[in-house]
């Protein structure tokens, strides 16, 4: 039987997430935002983005949705920090980083579009669209589970990257944090964020940083004072490190083996105090993990890079297995962007300004927080051809929500009428709109020289 007192904490919890998003979040169009918010969540997966407005807790008409993601404004400099501090202040927080797409290839109106990485299962080919990138920080509450709850969302420019991007996000996270000193924060990246661009500007920040790095690197140790010249500039480099070269390594600083549910028998080893050649005064520590090594041909093993923040809760000990556990903490944030994309709509609507897909952005992902908190407050709703779930997926709480919002309400307030629009005014030309070219990303190209004649 669930804990009364617990419950009603958890209620009270939820409310006051609702109200503070509503009152302190929301500028402009705070009621059509917040209404949109509620009838995204309520309504399920629809066709398209005015069908929102059928919902029933929704009480606008569908040119007022339009209206509340065009022309509202959400405080991003208050909401970023309210949801890092939603994140415990106490052990072992994971955070994962991440980019995904949203395409628009037939949007020629739509200004700064670029050509995006895009996932896709096609075969020769299809990796490449058209459209905006998207910067995901998230907090993954558990390992192996299906939640994952933005922090921090933020579209990549076409001037940016999403390693750019990354290191501010990381930043912001780490500054609104800043007074937890009971917590160790690690942020885990895939392999696109294994280098000293990313690594180098986080140095001294309080999050500890997680990285894949690629099987066909080569590092360098620090040089040793035998190898130092007599004479001369000090060296930076010391003997290679080369992943694919195992006579280059020498004997780990930490060597742990264990037995995994999901991974088998597991081998992690660990070097401490290497670097890259161009950022010698970047070190990191490499973890090699090697899996399922009671199979005749276990996979290749995996590679980790791990940069300490300077200062660490006295209560945490890092060794090589909570690194490469941490990684794996990382997963979650693929199944969240499947369910915003696919069941949260996030990029079904069509929007005409890039601002537009920014607030949508984020209501969305308003959204996924709300399903976090309600997940202990809603039954099991599950279909007949499906199994019980002891702890509910995003999706299983959204079909329980409707009970749950009759208890607690809404801070909307009722619409007004305002009678019916003058339409366009007699006379006044139309005018097509500006159209956009798609910018393509990479590094200048170099001037030819003029030929003498």
């Amino acid at each position: 039987m669930p804990n009364t007192k617990s419950t009603e904490q958890q209620l009270n919890k939820l409310s006051e997430f609702r109200q503070a998003v509503y009152e302190c979040s929301f500028i402009a169009r705070r009621d059509g935002l917040f209404e949109l918010l509620d009838a995204l969540l309520l309504k399920g997966p629809v066709a398209s983005f005015p069908m929102l407005s059928l919902s029933g807790w929704c009480q606008r008409q569908w040119s007022s949705l339009y209206a509340a993601v065009e022309d509202g404004r959400i405080d991003q400099s208050w909401l970023r920090p309210f949801l890092a501090h939603q994140v415990p202040a106490q052990g072992i927080q994971v955070f994962g980083l991440d980019s995904t797409a949203w395409l628009r290839a037939q949007a020629r109106t739509l200004p700064d579009r670029q050509y995006v990485y895009h996932a896709s299962q096609a075969i020769n080919g299809g990796t490449v669209g058209i459209g905006y990138a998207y910067s995901l920080l998230d907090w993954i509450p558990e390992r192996h589970r299906s939640w994952s709850l933005s922090v921090d969302v933020e579209r990549i420019l076409s001037q940016q990257t999403a390693v750019e991007v990354g290191v501010q996000q990381v930043e912001r996270l780490c500054q609104a944090r800043q007074d937890y000193l009971e917590v160790l924060d690690m942020v885990a990246a895939d392999q696109k964020y294994g280098n000293h661009k990313f690594l180098r500007p986080l140095q001294g920040q309080r999050c500890g940083l997680v990285v894949a790095l690629r099987r066909d690197r080569v590092l360098y140790r620090r040089p040793t004072p035998e190898e130092q010249l007599p004479k001369g500039r000090k060296r930076k480099h010391g003997q290679r490190f080369a992943f694919k070269e195992p006579d280059t390594w020498r004997e780990p600083d930490e060597c742990i083996q264990l037995e995994d549910e999901q991974w088998g028998r597991v081998e992690i080893r660990r070097w401490n105090d290497v670097h890259e050649k161009p950022a010698a005064d970047t070190p990191l520590d490499v973890v090699q993990a090697r899996v399922h090594l009671e199979k005749a041909k276990p996979p290749k093993p995996f590679w980790i890079g791990w940069q300490a923040p300077p200062v660490m809760p006295a209560h945490v000990q890092v060794n090589a297995q909570l690194i490469w556990q941490a990684y794996q903490f990382r997963w979650p944030i693929e199944p969240g962007i499947r369910f915003r994309k696919q069941t949260l709509m996030w990029t079904v609507p069509q929007f005409q300004t890039p601002q537009a897909c920014d607030h949508w952005s984020v209501l969305v992902s308003l959204a996924v927080w709300v399903l976090y908190l309600a997940r202990t407050l809603v039954a099991d709703q599950r279909l007949p051809w499906q199994p019980p779930q002891p702890e509910l997926t995003p999706g299983r709480v959204q079909r329980g929500l409707a009970d749950l919002f009759g208890k607690i309400g809404t801070p909307v307030r009722v619409p007004k009428t305002r009678g019916k629009a003058l339409g366009w005014p007699a006379g006044k030309q139309r005018r097509r709109r500006q159209r956009h070219p798609v910018v393509k990303k990479g590094p200048p190209k170099p001037k030819h020289a003029a030929k003498s004649a």
